[in-house]
């Protein structure tokens, strides 16, 4: 059950710095995005282990802040490693001295994962930026197409369920009242 994240708009945010590395958590956002512009997750003879989407979202957010002249570079882990929330002091080590040199770190991730970015790099200048906000937890069912391509699709958690027919019966209530009103 992945982290439901959607992208912030952070251009502002960074537009005072000079360089920014894009450290990114290798599962919930790539997931994230790939349920959101329902596209496969994964197309292994295609493009190996990473998700298309996430890296053209990761590409545009370079292209946007080189324009503007910031330099930028992307931390990513050497083997599939853990969710960025459970990364050992290795991983955290490694991303501290790949992040000497920049100004901000724009952490593509949930709150754990910026927790764990402002950790490893408590005793630097570099100002981490949340990259993505949180908007609770998503269910969701992998599916598996020939040759090697997985597919994520949110579907509806029970609660998820729940909540959309209280808002369905809140809709039909106040359309109700507003006919009665409008009978006066």
């Amino acid at each position: 059950m992945p982290i439901l994240l959607e992208p912030r708009d952070v251009m502002a945010e960074l537009e005072n710095f000079k360089s920014v590395l894009i450290v990114s958590c290798p599962m919930c956002p790539p997931m994230n995005l790939a349920m959101q512009t329902n596209t496969p997750f994964i197309e292994l003879f295609k493009h190996g282990i990473k998700t298309e989407a996430y890296e053209n979202y990761i590409k545009s957010i370079r292209e946007s802040l080189e324009q503007r002249g910031i330099r930028t570079d992307v931390f990513t882990t050497r083997l599939p490693t853990p969710l960025m929330c459970v990364w050992t002091d290795g991983q955290r080590n490694r991303l501290l001295r790949s992040a000497k040199g920049y100004e901000a770190a724009l952490v593509m991730g949930c709150s754990s994962a910026v927790h764990t970015a402002e950790d490893a790099l408590k005793d630097t200048n570099c100002q981490v930026v949340p990259g993505m906000r949180m908007k609770g937890i998503a269910n969701a069912k992998l599916t598996f197409q020939l040759p090697m391509t997985v597919n994520i699709k949110r579907t509806p958690s029970r609660r998820g369920r729940i909540v959309e027919l209280s808002k369905k019966k809140l809709e039909a209530a106040r359309e109700t009242k507003n006919d009665a009103s409008l009978a006066m």
